[in-house]
């Protein structure tokens, strides 16, 4: 064996060696932040359960249709609205 072939294989372990420490360091945070996520989810359910049942929100009120009878406004007239309401065209 060379001293080629020694260096190569040095270098090979030595990379073999950093890929495991690596993966280690990665499976190490990932168990870190799940572990974490189900204590806060845990912290969350017990605070959700604890307080008062919340009352339903209101519904918004939709715009009254128009009657078959009413024309649209002129597009001058709704343009002219818009402006005036702050609107940017």
């Amino acid at each position: 064996m060379t001293n080629d072939d020694q260096d190569r294989d040095d270098r090979a372990a030595k990379a073999a060696e950093n890929a495991k420490s690596a993966m280690a360091e990665r499976e190490a945070a990932s168990k870190a932040m799940l572990d974490n996520m189900a204590r806060l989810k845990a912290l969350r359910l017990a605070r959700e359960a604890a307080e008062p049942p919340r009352a339903p929100a209101a519904k918004k009120a939709r715009a009254k249709p128009r009657k078959l009878n009413e024309k649209a406004p002129a597009l001058s007239d709704w343009l002219a609205n818009q402006q005036s309401g702050g609107r940017r065209i």
